[in-house]
């Protein structure tokens, strides 16, 4: 029935429903897209809202290569992060409904997540204040691939292998793709339904967007639906979609015309009302009194002195975003299928046309600070040698072999890549995105490490007894 509903949706929707800009404005706007708009390159669907219609909608490129499928504004795309703004909204609808509170601790609906000794709030998670650590670091800690086959339960499995948080909740802000997927599982454990069905039912439904859903099977058909790509360097490209069931951080598809009916929402409150509204820009605090900019699955700031409201997204090949400014009734949206498209630059250019007797002018340009870092000390092959051997992490299941020649560690990670270890302070080493930060030698204690990357930190390393060598055979 889903996927009737699709086909029928996507055969009768106009790839635009107004074209009201002036000549020289779509000109000018093209011009930020021409890079695109070959039929051997992918490219973008854009969508300008303005009070509450389509003022110009066009697709540039093709939605696959391999066809010659040319982009639309009925084009569905893979929206990567802007899906956290519809999960937000469902916990929104649910604290709006009385049926969970933001001060909830997760663990009441997913006891599966250990205790930290410290309580990880509903709020906390939406605001990327929890502490969790991110899905997709701990993926490329432990040699796992980013394409492969994910579900929900894996995340909340290795999640629950976790001994500790990155800081303690409340203190910081860090990006967490696994707080949102967590959200996700909040919301159907709570009603019973899915991610997919709930939001389905409570907001796709009720705004008429009937292109849109939480993708949680990647084997469903979605008709004409964007293949995304990557740039080889030869020239040419690869296909790059990621294919896992995850959902809540990402995996929604979605269309530009349907984006116009959630962008609608904010200022009509179809769906929600004003609480729901009030909610869903609802900025992030720190235990310090910090304000965020981080809202309910988007970010509250301004643009050249326009108060600016926005979220991009990035899966596979997939970049997406959605930049709304709120005092101008202007909103601009880009879905693009290549991982060289900026949808940031691209709508921030496209806003400059549309809005520009409104901005201020360009801040400066702040100088670069000199990251020039002072050059540690290399080691020695002696300060080297008490560190080789294999080492074990319990959280992600994962052995990395440490090897000493002369005066060059190297680390030999899951699905047999060698990285060279470069110095970068006392017992602090750096290579493929990864800090390894060896622990002091201590008498009677064996070595062991903590790997930081982005959004993960403090992941232990210990190092295993050494195997006993086999007995020599006397003849």
């Amino acid at each position: 029935m889903r996927l009737t509903i699709s086909i029928i949706a996507f055969a009768i929707a106009s790839p635009a429903l107004a074209q009201q800009l002036p000549s020289d404005l779509t000109s000018r706007v093209d011009s930020v897209f021409a890079r695109f708009a070959r039929p051997d390159s992918p490219g973008c669907a854009l969508g300008i809202f303005q009070n509450g219609a389509i003022t110009y909608s066009k697709g540039y490129g093709s939605a696959n290569l391999e066809y010659g499928v040319p982009i639309t504004p009925s084009t569905p795309f893979i929206s990567g992060s802007v899906a956290k703004q519809f999960t937000a909204a469902a916990i929104a609808l649910l604290v709006d409904q009385g049926r969970i509170s933001l001060d909830d601790d997760v663990h009441k609906y997913i006891p599966e997540l250990p205790d930290y000794g410290a309580k990880i709030t509903i709020d906390q998670l939406v605001h990327h204040t929890s502490g969790l650590r991110d899905f997709w670091a701990l993926v490329q800690v432990a040699g796992m691939r980013f394409d492969d086959g994910y579900t929900v339960g894996d995340v909340i499995r290795l999640a629950s292998r976790q001994k500790h948080l990155n800081f303690p909740p409340g203190t910081e802000y860090d990006y967490s793709n696994t707080g949102y997927i967590a959200l996700g599982l909040i919301v159907q454990r709570v009603t019973g339904k899915s991610l997919r069905d709930f939001t389905t039912e409570q907001i796709f439904v009720p705004l008429g967007m009937a292109n849109t859903h939480f993708h949680d099977d990647h084997t469903m058909l979605v008709p004409g639906r964007a293949s995304a790509y990557t740039p080889l360097p030869e020239g040419g490209y690869r296909i790059n979609v990621w294919n896992n069931d995850i959902v809540g951080q990402g995996g929604l598809i979605l269309t530009v015309n349907d984006l116009l009916k959630w962008d609608e929402n904010f200022y009509t409150g179809k769906v929600g009302g004003p609480r729901f509204l009030e909610l869903q820009l609802q900025q992030g605090k720190l235990a310090n009194g910090t304000t965020l900019t981080y809202a309910f699955g988007l970010t509250v700031e301004q643009y050249r002195g326009l108060p600016l409201v926005e979220h991009s997204g990035s899966s596979g090949g997939y970049r997406t975003i959605i930049s709304r400014f709120p005092t101008a009734h202007t909103s601009v949206a880009a879905l693009c299928s290549t991982t060289d498209a900026n949808t940031t630059v691209l709508s921030h250019q496209v806003a400059d046309i549309l809005l520009g007797p409104k901005l201020a002018a360009p801040a400066p340009r702040a100088a670069r600070p000199d990251t020039a870092a002072t050059r540690a000390a290399a080691p020695t092959a002696k300060d080297l040698s008490g560190l080789a051997g294999r080492y074990y992490s319990t959280e992600i299941d994962a052995r990395y072999d440490v090897s000493v020649t002369g005066t060059t560690l190297t680390a030999k990670r899951p699905r047999g890549e060698v990285d060279t270890l470069k110095v970068v302070g006392p017992q602090t080493f750096r290579a493929g995105g990864l800090t390894y930060r060896f622990a002091p030698a201590v008498a009677g204690k064996a070595p062991s490490f903590a790997v930081d990357i982005g959004r993960a930190r403090g992941m232990q390393f210990d190092r295993l007894p050494a195997s006993p060598r086999p007995a020599s055979v006397t003849k």
